[in-house]
């Protein structure tokens, strides 16, 4: 059926248009990152440190496979929440699940019992779908098309930030415990990370409705309207036949693959207590420092941003190629299990090389990830179809986290679980690339739209009010 589009007027726009305005782009992209620095930024923090704190990884696997199987449904359904209820309400219903998480090892401290971090871990990972496909249609639509690895960057660190501080909390509150032997966190730990996330759920009351955002520029950031039940149904359903999303697949199933076995059996595995709180700083710092340094040079490393998109692809690839390398080569050292003495930060050069190897494990995470989203923000510019991409993204990726937490729970072998890990991201590499070649268009004077499978570019119009 035939629309004729009528020339709207150009929106109202403030006369101030600075960035700092509170309706800007970076205004919020930035409370989206505080609000992600309280509630996942503090959920990283605790599974970085291996079972969820506690000595034993059965418990923490098994909410950890509850939450990202129910994670890989909501991931998927998370975007069609998002245009039906908007990213404040979303982001609210996801930010709450974080604190009931954190308090279910705190229970469990007490009464060792697994039944409520498991059901505790099914519901955040409803509510991590919510919250991640609402951040990632802000995080990709909201930015300039030719500043959205600048904005990613921005966001990644914010969000980091929140592991970095998160990463403080068992490293303080556990300093005097110097134990040789594995032993689990204490209660005060866990408390601060219910405070944080409590925050986090606060912040997203702040949160602006799409249509009232404007850029510097005094366009609109998306047009977005609210969706139909019906709608997303049939559009959630696409995206399994899209070839751009199975370009994406095998770089979602890889992008989550590798927690368990990092947190599990490098950090969890090797290190004192305290000391393992203190290599989550630097493993979040790490993801700050890769974010950064992806998305300035996407967005400024070549004129052309299909040929900044495959070396970016190639960048990654070289980087990660040689960082699993060295993770072999660490693993080798150790292929039986964990420490029966565990390393201290205060062993200098004993700590120095696995430190340095868990460092550029978050460094690899954040420029991959970074990767990825800069990819799916340039596949199109519109808030509805970019909401579903990134929850696809989101649900295929916490489908491999669930596979991935079951894999340790069967006590597969160390060496097996990295080469599963580097080969999961190899496969993914020349596919990206593909991608890039294909899809990625060097013009940003139009937006990109998929219906009905078919490509179309519509000239940026007036935006439709909410209803």
């Amino acid at each position: 059926m035939a629309v004729t589009e009528v020339e709207a007027p150009p929106p109202a726009v403030p006369a101030k248009r600075g960035l700092l305005r509170y309706n800007s782009p970076l205004a919020q992209v930035s409370l989206l990152g505080l609000i992600c620095f309280c509630c996942p930024g503090m959920f990283n923090a605790l599974s970085g440190l291996g079972g969820g704190g506690q000595v034993d990884n059965d418990t923490a696997d098994n909410a950890n496979t509850a939450l990202y199987a129910c994670f890989a449904v909501f991931g998927v359904l998370g975007g069609a929440a998002h245009n039906l209820l908007g990213p404040r309400v979303t982001l609210l219903l996801g930010a709450l699940t974080y604190p009931l998480y954190a308090g279910s090892f705190l229970y469990y401290n007490h009464h060792a019992t697994q039944a409520f971090p498991v059901a505790a871990g099914a519901i955040l990972g409803a509510g991590a779908g919510f919250l991640w496909a609402a951040q990632g249609a802000i995080m990709t639509s909201y930015p300039p098309p030719n500043r959205r690895g600048t904005y990613i960057s921005l966001f990644w660190c914010l969000f980091n930030l929140g592991g970095v501080f998160g990463g403080l909390l068992p490293f303080s509150f556990n300093y005097n415990r110097n134990d040789k032997k594995p032993v689990g966190v204490n209660d005060g730990t866990y408390i601060g990370f219910m405070a944080f996330m409590l925050v986090g759920a606060a912040l997203t009351v702040l949160v602006l409705p799409p249509a009232r955002i404007v850029r510097s520029d005094g366009t609109k950031a998306t047009r977005v309207t609210f969706s139909s039940p019906a709608t997303e149904g049939a559009e959630i359903l696409k995206l399994f036949a899209n070839w751009r999303m199975l370009l994406v697949l095998p770089a979602a199933w890889a992008s989550n693959f590798f927690y368990t076995y990092q947190f599990n059996h490098v950090n969890g595995a090797l290190f004192t207590i305290r000391t393992k709180g203190l290599n989550n700083v630097f493993y979040w710092g790490a993801q700050m420092l890769g974010s950064a340094g992806i998305g300035y040079f996407l967005d400024f490393g070549f004129a052309s941003r299909r040929k900044r998109g495959l070396v970016g692809v190639l960048a990654v690839a070289l980087v990660g190629t040689a960082i699993w390398g060295g993770g072999l080569a660490n693993q080798l050292k150790y292929n039986h299990g964990e420490l029966a003495d565990r390393i201290d930060f205060k062993e200098g050069r004993r700590y120095a090389g696995p430190f340095l190897l868990y460092f550029s494990y978050g460094l690899l995470d954040a420029m991959f990830q970074s990767l990825i989203y800069w990819i799916i923000g340039a596949l199109a510019n519109d808030s509805e179809v970019l909401s579903r991409y990134v929850g696809f993204y989101k649900g295929v990726q916490s489908a491999g986290a669930a596979v991935a937490w079951q894999v340790d729970r069967q006590k597969t072998s160390l060496v097996s679980q990295l080469i599963v890990n580097w080969g999961l991201m190899t496969i993914s590499y020349p596919l990206l690339a593909l991608l890039v070649f294909l899809a990625v268009k060097d013009e940003d004077n139009s937006v990109s739209s998929v219906e009905d499978g078919k490509e179309k570019d519509s000239k940026l119009s007036a935006p439709t009010s909410f209803h």
